[in-house]
């Protein structure tokens, strides 16, 4: 798997991240080391998580194959806070306070000394940035974290944030697909203004973008569970399906999958470093892993281009 910096910073990074959203709920701990080991030998090093992920069992379990089945070395470990853990005075949110205890509590999970990417989950409106970015500075420079990011942040709250850390934001993760492009009009310019690398999660549409939904919904999809349905269902709307098409279209005509053409396009996208796969089984993660060997001809990304672009207008376009 090909390499990338991470944003303007000395870290690299594989073009494509593991995802461990589902570990602890879908995905059980036999599961996950088959996900783990498949990309790990696929040449991937970036995995993230959060302590959000099923209540911190996500860390856990990441962690303990860190210890027995993956050397910590050879693993970029990324994981995100900010999330209400508990009912305490530092059970969540951006606060020094609450952050500085929701690192040892991943520390802990993760089973290592370090985290390689620490990113905040949310931007907290109840907090002063300023606060928040002096947890950050403290974490890097006590060592027990080596690089900081963000996730889920407006344009001018990535902007801000970027304009006062004292220890640069290396990477910022959004929702980013074929169906979701909507970043693109500030978040994507501000994040190239300060060298931020653009983390998609949802690359592929929530899954929406593989086609299984075209006819309906599959059984053993999460469009079918009670736990993920809404999450799907934001997807599949008319627009959606059009853009569907085109991508079943495009793979039908490279002789690939609908996955591995989505995955590509966002993955070769300006500022994009890698985008964040997430996989019910080794199964999908093998399919997500085969995308490495695509590359879109320029004919087809500009159709899907066109076919699932946003409007763009006052102030993105200037007074003209």
């Amino acid at each position: 798997m090909e390499k990338r910096q991470l944003g303007r910073s000395g870290l690299r990074i594989s073009r494509m991240a593991l995802g461990t959203m589902t570990w602890g709920g879908d995905t059980d701990p036999d599961e996950a080391a088959s996900q783990l080991v498949a990309f790990v030998d696929a040449g991937g090093t970036l995995v993230d998580t959060a302590d959000l992920y099923a209540g911190g069992e996500a860390e856990r379990m990441l962690g303990e194959l860190l210890s027995d089945l993956v050397p910590r070395e050879d693993i970029v470990l990324a994981t995100k806070t900010v999330a209400r853990r508990g009912d305490g005075p530092f059970g969540g949110g951006a606060s020094r306070g609450a952050l500085l205890s929701a690192l040892e509590g991943s520390l802990r999970r993760l089973r290592t000394d370090h985290i390689d990417l620490w990113q905040l989950h949310a931007w907290d409106s109840c907090v002063p940035i300023e606060e928040t970015l002096s947890a950050l500075d403290y974490a890097v420079t006590s060592g027990k974290v080596r690089y900081v990011g963000v996730s889920n942040y407006a344009g001018w709250q990535l902007a801000t944030a970027a304009s006062l850390a004292t220890v640069p934001l290396v990477s910022g993760q959004f929702e980013y697909s074929l169906l979701e492009r909507g970043i693109e009009r500030e978040v994507v310019p501000a994040a190239a203004h300060h060298g931020i690398g653009v983390l998609p999660w949802a690359p592929l549409g929530r899954g929406v973008l593989t086609g299984k939904y075209r006819t309906g919904t599959p059984a053993d999809s999460r469009g079918a569970s009670s736990e993920y349905a809404g999450y799907v269902e934001h997807h599949r709307t008319e627009r959606a399906a059009r853009i569907v098409q085109a991508v079943v279209t495009a793979a039908e005509g490279l002789g690939t999958s609908p996955l591995a053409v989505a995955l590509a396009w966002v993955r070769d996208r300006p500022g994009v470093a890698a985008p964040v796969v997430g996989a019910r089984d080794t199964g999908q993660l093998t399919g997500s892993l085969a995308a490495e060997d695509l590359t879109l001809p320029p004919a087809i990304r500009s159709a899907l281009d066109d076919v699932s672009g946003v409007g763009f207008g006052y102030p993105e376009r200037g007074t003209r």
